[in-house]
């Protein structure tokens, strides 16, 4: 028998994945299922980009590097899109079945959190959430063991020529990244000298506000939907939200900005 489109995309499998928990079901809980699931396939997809830009960062592969770029920047936008069909949903309609999601949260997400790792927000106290799981434990705890996107890019540059502080080069990828006035120098250097670099430095800054972008529309939705309320599973809600909003991922080229 020959593969058919069902059996390749495990539709069957797929479909079968959305099982609301309200009585009724309640109409809007569909919804809620299917768009969360849809994010989640998302972030899988963003991760796997990611870390091919790593990957081509290591080889010097600048178009790969361009291309991987372009398309995370592209689903970053579809995620915020997204948002305007879960705003469809009223506070009336999302508290008929809130109930019925119990602790479950989406703090617990762990893609997100590998998302946010590989980006470069190392915070070891994040992987108390996920003491239970030790499948997810170790691949949290792997990755901020790792490079971020940040990390690979500055090595990138080393390779290109720039004089990159050695603390840079030689650090625990576990801890929090800080801004380095000596790397801010050969940055704006890149921005005066190299526009094929000087690229590359605003797709980041693409990626970083696409990505406070769609936390503000996050932020934005839970308060038109639950207000100040707590989070569902005890989470922090709204005032957590807020925080994270403008938290940048790569400080040095924000900073840079008014040397330009």
């Amino acid at each position: 028998m020959p593969l058919t489109y069902q059996e390749y995309l495990k539709l069957e499998q797929l479909l079968s994945l959305q099982e609301p928990r309200s009585d009724g079901p309640e109409q809007d809980e569909m919804l809620f299922i299917v768009i969360h699931q849809v994010y989640e396939l998302w972030f899988k997809q963003i991760i796997h980009e990611l870390k091919f830009i790593q990957l081509a960062m290591d080889k010097n592969h600048q178009a790969d590097i361009f291309h991987g770029f372009k398309r995370v920047l592209s689903i970053l936008k579809v995620l915020v899109s997204q948002t305007d069909i879960l705003e469809t949903m009223t506070p009336v309609a999302f508290n008929a079945f809130r109930d019925r999601l119990e602790t479950s949260s989406g703090f617990q997400s762990s893609q997100f959190r590998q998302l946010e790792i590989i980006l470069g927000k190392r915070n070891k106290a994040v992987l108390a959430r996920f003491k239970q799981d030790k499948k997810e434990y170790e691949i949290l705890s792997s990755l901020l063991q790792k490079p971020s996107l940040w990390d690979s890019f500055v090595s990138y540059l080393d390779k290109q020529g720039y004089n990159i502080p050695s603390e840079l080069l030689n650090k625990d990828y576990a801890d929090p990244l800080v801004s380095n006035p000596e790397l801010q120098t050969q940055l704006i250097k890149i921005y005066r000298e190299r526009s094929n670099l000087m690229e590359m430095c605003e797709h980041l800054i693409d990626l970083d506000e696409g990505l406070q972008e769609w936390r503000y529309r996050h932020v934005k939705m839970v308060e038109r939907t639950i207000g100040i309320k707590m989070g569902t599973g005890g989470s922090a809600g709204m005032e957590y939200l807020k925080k994270s909003v403008f938290t940048s991922l790569f400080p040095d080229l924000w900073e840079i900005r008014s040397s330009l």
